[in-house]
């Protein structure tokens, strides 16, 4: 299992095994934002994100919003508006956590599609 949080610690997650990659997009919104994404679709993923605990951003067609803890910033996660889907960025687990798994790179500013 893995763990990550924000800086604070007021919001955190569990990714119940280890995913088989790691997503890295160039999108305008990621590469500003530095993720590494892991999706629930993927792995199971359990979210403490207590309410009001994280301001919400969205934009463009607003089927995505962009969650970073209220109180040190720390995006934590993005949530579909259309279902449950949720994704969690990594960079919040211990380094040695995430350390040995791959890192695809996805083309979300143009094509959609992976990179490598």
């Amino acid at each position: 299992m893995l763990n990550g949080s924000c800086h604070c610690g007021a919001v955190s997650f569990e990714i119940g095994q280890t995913p088989e990659f790691l997503l890295s997009c160039n999108c305008s919104i990621c590469r500003r934002l530095s993720t590494l994404w892991v999706y629930s679709d993927k792995v199971p993923i359990t979210l403490h994100a207590p309410e009001d605990s994280t301001i919400a951003y969205t934009w463009g067609d607003k089927m995505l919003a962009f969650h970073s803890c209220k109180t040190c910033g720390c995006t934590t996660h993005w949530a579909s508006l259309a279902d449950d889907k949720i994704v969690v960025n990594s960079r919040l687990c211990p380094p040695d956590q995430i350390k040995d798994i791959r890192i695809r790179h996805f083309d979300g500013a143009d094509s959609w599609q992976f990179l490598d």
